[in-house]
């Protein structure tokens, strides 16, 4: 008989958010969270807006910066990129992916711009940049997709569509802006919007058995 393939399992933890989930925790408008798959190197995606408090959060939360593989940068808005600066100043040594609207930054090991939809490591992908301004993570595991997003500017269907490349979406979490089309998600099985988010009580509303509060300090596991 042969090995059993290990599950593929994710992590992923809010370390900045518009609200704390943890007291001890700062919140601010912007978004970063840590996302980490077994065997795989950790992946900050985006980096909040201020550097100072991306970097207080991380110490409260027991991350510690040169843990950080890569990074992940979803667009190129200021609540998103305005602790790059910071994090690099402290981790050289990583490799970042920016949209090819991002200009790229200085002090990484290596950048990689991204258009197309992209093949990163054996489970994590990117959804390709969308309307010219936006890419999202997408990691594969047993249950399904779990989709990263920044802020949905090109729209959460059209994120999840280009996400549907690599398979079926299970879990979507990240900002949604004034995404309001609730259908879209009626079938996933977690949903936890973030940051700008402007419906997250009617989200709550319609699917309490799926729907899971963000905040900094939030860890979600799937």
């Amino acid at each position: 008989m042969g090995r059993r393939k290990e599950k593929v399992k994710i992590e992923v933890t809010i370390i900045y958010d518009n609200k704390a989930y943890r007291k001890d925790l700062e919140a601010d408008w912007g978004f970063s969270c840590l996302v980490e798959v077994k065997n795989t190197p950790r992946v900050l995606f985006d980096t909040g807006a201020k550097g100072g408090m991306l970097l207080r959060n991380m110490k409260k939360l027991h991350i510690e910066l040169g843990s950080i593989d890569e990074v992940f940068i979803s667009h190129a808005h200021f609540d998103h990129t305005g602790g790059l600066s910071h994090f690099l100043k402290a981790n050289k040594d990583v490799k970042v992916y920016v949209p090819t609207s991002f200009h790229k930054p200085l002090g990484a090991k290596e950048v990689i711009s991204v258009k197309e939809p992209l093949l990163i490591h054996g489970n994590i992908f990117s959804t390709g940049e969308l309307s010219r301004i936006e890419q999202s993570l997408v990691v594969k595991t047993e249950k399904g997709l779990v989709v990263v997003a920044g802020c949905s500017h090109p729209g959460v269907g059209p994120i999840l569509e280009a996400a549907s490349q690599f398979g079926k979406v299970y879990a979507l979490i990240g900002g949604l802006h004034g995404f309001r089309e609730f259908d879209r998600v009626r079938d996933l099985g977690l949903i936890c919007p973030t940051h700008c988010s402007q419906y997250k009580s009617a989200i709550k509303s319609l699917y309490p058995e799926k729907f899971i509060e963000g905040g900094a300090g939030r860890i979600i596991e799937i």
